[in-house]
């Protein structure tokens, strides 16, 4: 019975009034939340309660899962809703899914305010039964935005005033005011980038594997549509070309229209070609032409246990060695080796299978609460065969400025591995 119970009541629901008081419209959303979630629909009930007092009935759905339940009740009389999704985590962990449900179901009825719940069950019998997260009410100044970790752990942070919400083919994209982080990007629910922030993770993805390259001049990014990984690849001036292959062309215009100090204007500079579509079959394509090899390839994308999954494999890294020119090397995220062990090792194991120099790194990145990991794959680019003077002379020679994280004894350190996390590699 181990799971996780999210509940919510929304308040002054913005959303067209028919998707109150119409079951099939009702039932049709319900459809998509759990299609998009990847739960399984077992059956499904609707109930459409007639006009009472001159004010139209509400609708009482009950779709039933082979994870568990989704409920909702809707009153159009108050333009309110109460939402409940239960799924069971017994024998693999649907935490993700309850989330993407939830938050599907939220941006369809955009609701003026909210109160979230997530109450974890049966973790121990009754002494812990009650256990309960930090309630989230993510539209109202101060509540709380959590994510995941993994089934044990979560952390957030206080949320201002959400500027934009959109459900695209692919995901869901929020872009929230933060009294912490400044404006920050949400992707189903997961912590992408921040104003205040995003250094730690861009600088760290793109400058070992850079500096460390003797004269980098053209550059593939996979994913990296907010334009934060671009922009550190362009302070080198040798960079002539970047070829951004980003799925979900909303993640674009989302960055420049609210996330300028992420990217600052890389998006828009004349070295740089956007192609909206699948990385993968982007890769393949640049593959097919002899001329189209890069010095680096960066795969800047959501975390291993997402869509993007079959991003993080040995056939994808076996494509992306093809591509690299000699001396080129990949970098690329792996993940948290504190929450994520068994991920994070067997992405270690996947890189070594294609490449026969991997060196893993790791960073604090406040924003994902957490120790992460990082990787440098490559042919022959060790980053750790350049000693720290050569570092800090091709930094200077180069006129890298604007680093806030980055320095010749920082490309040294990230590479110096706690033992638990060589431990994890062996």
């Amino acid at each position: 019975m181990q799971g996780l119970h999210l509940t919510a009541d929304l308040y002054d629901c913005r959303c067209p009034a028919p998707l109150l008081t119409d079951s099939n419209l009702l039932a049709d959303l319900c459809r998509r939340a759990v299609k998009q979630a990847s739960l399984t629909l077992v059956d499904e009930q609707y109930v459409q309660f007639p006009e009472h007092e001159g004010q139209p009935g509400g609708v009482t759905g009950a779709v039933l899962l082979a994870e568990s339940h989704l409920a909702v009740h809707s009153w159009p009389e108050r333009r309110s809703v109460t939402l409940d999704v239960y799924v069971c985590n017994f024998s693999t962990d649907n935490t993700a899914k309850a989330e993407r449900a939830l938050d599907t179901l939220l941006a369809a009825f955009e609701p003026g305010s909210r109160v979230v719940e997530r109450i974890v069950r049966g973790l121990g019998g009754p002494a812990s039964a009650t256990v309960q997260a930090p309630t989230q009410a993510v539209d109202d100044p101060g509540s709380l935005l959590l994510e995941w970790l993994n089934i044990d752990s979560a952390y957030g942070f206080r949320s201002g005033r959400r500027i934009e919400s959109v459900q695209t083919p692919y995901q869901q994209l929020d872009v929230f005011d933060t009294p912490q982080w400044g404006r920050m990007l949400r992707l189903d629910g997961s912590f992408m980038t921040s104003e205040r922030d995003e250094f730690f993770y861009h600088e760290t993805i793109i400058h070992p594997a850079c500096v460390a390259h003797p004269g980098p001049s053209c550059a593939l990014v996979i994913g990296g549509g907010d334009g934060g990984s671009t922009e550190e690849l362009l302070k080198h001036p040798s960079m002539q070309r970047v070829i951004i292959a980003e799925l979900d062309a909303e993640v674009i215009r989302i960055a420049r229209a609210h996330l300028q100090t992420v990217h600052c204007g890389a998006l828009d500079d004349p070295r740089v070609d956007i192609r909206i579509g699948d990385g993968w079959t982007t890769a393949e394509s640049l593959a097919r032409t002899p001329t189209e090899r890069f010095d680096l390839i960066v795969l800047d994308l959501t975390d291993p246990d997402t869509p993007a999954h079959r991003l993080y494999s040995r056939e994808f890294f076996d494509l992306a060695r093809q591509l690299l020119k000699p001396g080129g090397a990949l970098t690329l995220h792996i993940g948290s080796p504190v929450y994520k062990p068994d991920s994070v090792r067997r992405l270690i194991g996947e890189l070594r299978s294609s490449f026969p120099i991997v060196r893993p790194l790791g960073v604090h990145i406040p924003l994902y609460g957490a120790y992460w990991g990082m990787a440098v794959a490559s042919d022959t680019l060790d980053p750790l065969a350049t000693p720290p003077t050569e570092i800090a002379q091709r930094i200077a020679a180069r006129g890298i400025g604007d680093l806030r994280y980055y320095n010749e004894q920082v490309h040294a350190a990230l590479f110096a591995l706690p033992n638990f996390f060589r431990d994890l590699l062996t």
